[in-house]
């Protein structure tokens, strides 16, 4: 059995103290597949380290996050194209529109979102989506730019069906991680209605930790609890929601 988490930050330092045990135990777990997803210019080179430290199990991304998007969103969306022509990457992200810390940086966050997407296009990756209250939006700029070469996951997805619909239209998976076990997470009402071959796990690790352990650092062997909670609602074994889930990662990654 081989768990694939499809979004997990393991460079940042809330793991400074024992990232190395942490990620083994999730190893050990059966927890053999980690993507990572980009924040900005400064997390580059610790992504780099990780990678070099695990490289059979970490698979890179490289993105400019939406609440990073600043005045000089410019120059990081020019460190991230250099740094896709240098080397190889999975998928670009995470990448999208963040609403809920700062809405008045909406117009170049769309922007940052467009150009980044067109990166990916070109070089035929994935995309790996970031929505926080922003799904009118994110929808807006799919739409506009929906064709053969947009695919990809949209990570941590908290809406409704209706809404999980409307993703998997733009050629998205559902990246479905620690919410799906929260009492009153929504996801939970409505998942089993969504294809297992839609969906792809995440821990969004340090954040967004499951119940029990909710507020808690998310480490990555919590994902076991996503993975029973999927077996769960959709009725089926432990195994087969890991090889199925994993199976659909590589249809996105490649790899």
């Amino acid at each position: 059995m081989i768990i694939t988490d499809t979004h997990t930050h393991l460079y940042s330092d809330a793991f400074d103290e024992d990232r190395k045990a942490a990620i083994q135990k999730a190893i050990d777990n059966n927890i053999k597949r980690f993507f990572i997803p980009a924040i900005d210019s400064e997390t580059t080179q610790s992504m780099y380290e990780l990678e070099k430290a695990f490289p059979d199990n970490v698979f890179l991304m490289m993105g400019l996050h939406p609440t990073h998007v600043k005045e000089n969103f410019e120059e990081e969306l020019k460190h991230v194209e250099e740094e896709l022509d240098k080397r190889k990457f999975y998928a670009v992200g995470e990448i999208g529109i963040d609403l809920y810390w700062d809405k008045s940086t909406l117009d170049i966050q769309k922007e940052a979102f467009k150009r980044q997407i067109q990166m990916a296009k070109d070089r035929d990756l994935p995309i790996v989506i970031h929505c926080r209250d922003a799904f009118d939006e994110i929808f807006e700029v799919l739409e506009e730019v929906k064709d053969d070469k947009l695919f990809g996951i949209f990570h941590c997805f908290t809406g409704n069906l209706e809404q999980a619909k409307q993703a998997l239209s733009y050629n998205m998976k559902l990246g479905i991680g620690g919410v799906v076990t929260f009492k009153n997470g929504g996801v939970d009402k409505f998942i089993s209605e969504i294809p297992l071959e839609e969906i792809v796990l995440e821990t969004d690790s340090p954040y967004l930790a499951p119940a029990p352990f909710r507020g808690k650092r998310n480490d990555p062997v919590y994902i076991l609890k996503v993975v029973e909670k999927l077996a769960a609602l959709y009725d089926l074994p432990i195994e087969e929601v890991a090889e199925i889930t994993t199976k659909n990662s590589k249809e996105v990654f490649g790899i």
